[in-house]
């Protein structure tokens, strides 16, 4: 079983290695795996339930979505998860959820990411695999980077939570030359006016339909 943790730029997160304590990013409020209400802005997620035992990240195409959750951020740090989905399942273990949506980037060029979660996890960009850390493990973190053009891009997470009661799922972001912070859409929205586009076209964004779904 994996163990440890993989960080990056270390000084930009905090982290007790002797109480076995997260990395916590300096900005963003901490979130729970969304709500039912509609966010046209944010991350949809579609919950699937999966079989006791299993082990790693599900193939969705074979699944049907139970319900759908959506989210502006994931920063969920290591906790007992207990209350299920309300008003979808009460189910605390053995589900999956697969997240999209899109970003826009003002500001082109290398955009490092982290992803950490208990159980497994997966990051895909513009159909992309980026992170890999898929498996049954304790909260464990991956990073890698990646350049980006300006304008809109597509989003994927995936994740899926094994036995018992212990979950976690972060995501964070450190923009060229910035530090560590939680990512949210909020703060990669579009310009409302099309015409202050300076990257992109609105009339031509890529499709939010699972990005990587069938590119395992």
């Amino acid at each position: 079983m994996p163990t440890g943790y993989r960080l990056a730029a270390a000084g930009c997160l905090v982290l007790s290695l002797a109480s076995a304590q997260p990395p916590v990013l300096r900005e963003g409020p901490i979130t729970t795996f969304g709500v039912t209400v509609v966010d046209p802005f944010g991350l949809r997620g579609e919950i699937y339930l999966l079989p006791p035992g299993t082990d790693e990240l599900p193939k969705f195409e074979k699944l049907k979505s139970i319900g759908a959750i959506y989210t502006s951020a994931l920063n969920i740090p290591p906790r007992d998860f207990l209350e299920g989905f309300p008003g979808i399942t009460d189910r605390f273990e053995w589900f999956a959820i697969d997240y999209t949506g899109r970003f826009y980037i003002d500001n082109p060029g290398k955009y490092r990411f982290l992803l950490g979660s208990d159980d497994g996890s997966k990051l895909y960009i513009d159909n992309k695999k980026v992170i890999d850390n898929d498996g049954i493990h304790p909260i464990q973190y991956e990073e890698a980077s990646m350049t980006l053009k300006g304008g809109i891009h597509s989003i994927r997470i995936s994740y899926f939570q094994g036995p018992r009661t212990g979950i976690a799922l972060v995501l964070g972001v450190a923009r060229p030359g910035e530090d560590w912070r939680a990512f949210s859409t909020d703060e990669f929205r579009p310009p409302r006016n099309p015409a202050d586009w300076k990257y992109g076209d609105p009339n031509n964004l890529p499709g939010t339909e699972p990005a990587g779904r069938r590119k395992k």
